[in-house]
């Protein structure tokens, strides 16, 4: 089965700077898109990036400017750069995938589990 890891999440201080990773592994044919969406407590969880396999990105308002997507198609990999971080960008980061498995046909969504960012004032 397709299986999505996040890494990277951790504590960090208003301003700093944190690179979440997420991995996809299992009986991958392609990846048309990957995401990167968070929860805060108490909130809905919203999109924060997103990247095509051809290279187009989307981003969040909140987070303009700030963070980067990128993806490396070889590894089957996302990432996210989150620069001059806020107290407000507290959330269980998780990411998503829509892909087409092997030998199966139509597209199947992932998320991974999810990895904690906190960020302190």
């Amino acid at each position: 089965q397709v299986q999505l890891v996040e890494s990277g999440g951790g504590l960090v201080q208003a301003g700093g700077s944190l690179r979440l990773s997420c991995a996809a592994s299992g009986r991958i044919l392609r990846i048309n898109a990957m995401d990167w969406h968070r929860q805060a407590p108490g909130k809905q969880r919203e999109l924060v990036a997103t990247m095509t396999s051809g290279g187009t990105t989307r981003y969040a308002d909140s987070v303009k400017g700030r963070f980067t997507i990128s993806r490396d198609n070889a590894k089957n990999t996302v990432y996210l750069q989150m620069n001059s971080l806020k107290p407000e960008d507290t959330a269980v980061y998780y990411c998503y995938a829509d892909l087409y498995r092997v030998g199966v046909p139509g597209s199947y969504a992932y998320w991974g589990q999810g990895t904690q960012v906190t960020v302190s004032s």
